[in-house]
């Protein structure tokens, strides 16, 4: 009972919120858990649902050079640009991050559940988009080996 205790408040979180994103994954989980199906899905999802999001992240990136609205001319373009060159800096340093992430979380899973209190909290509050788990360990992965060579 305490889970949809717990997914009915964060539906009402999200409606408060407005948040479409936390609304249809609170919903898709009160549905999977009411038909049964939580034995079977809940553990896949949990194995292989950051997987997933990331694939579905990536494909939604790639659409427009699928769509031919960026091809080579921009790309040689975008290299010109200052912004670019932040931009591609920070894409490798947010996926350096997520590595850490990974590996804290396979190390220490007890920290999922801070760092998704994190995530709801910006996502609730703050409009925040839910993909923080995975850099939010990577950054408290990184933070932490900084507090151990310091102690």
């Amino acid at each position: 009972m305490q889970p949809f205790i717990f997914l009915f408040i964060l539906f009402a979180v999200g409606i408060i919120a407005k948040n479409q994103s936390l609304i249809i994954a609170v919903l898709f989980l009160l549905i999977v858990k009411s038909i049964g199906l939580s034995s079977k899905v809940l553990p896949y999802l949990e194995q292989k649902g950051i997987h997933l999001g990331v694939t579905i992240i990536t494909i939604a990136v790639l659409v427009p050079i699928a769509t031919g609205k960026i091809g080579f001319k921009e790309l040689t373009d975008s290299v010109r640009s200052i912004y670019a060159w932040i931009a591609m800096l920070s894409g490798i340093a947010v996926a350096l991050l997520a590595k850490g992430g990974v590996t804290l979380l396979a190390k220490d899973p007890h920290v999922t559940t801070a760092l998704v209190l994190g995530t709801i909290l910006a996502v609730s509050l703050f409009k925040g988009v839910a993909v923080g788990p995975l850099i939010g360990a990577g950054i408290a992965y990184v933070i932490m080996k900084i507090v151990d060579i310091f102690s």
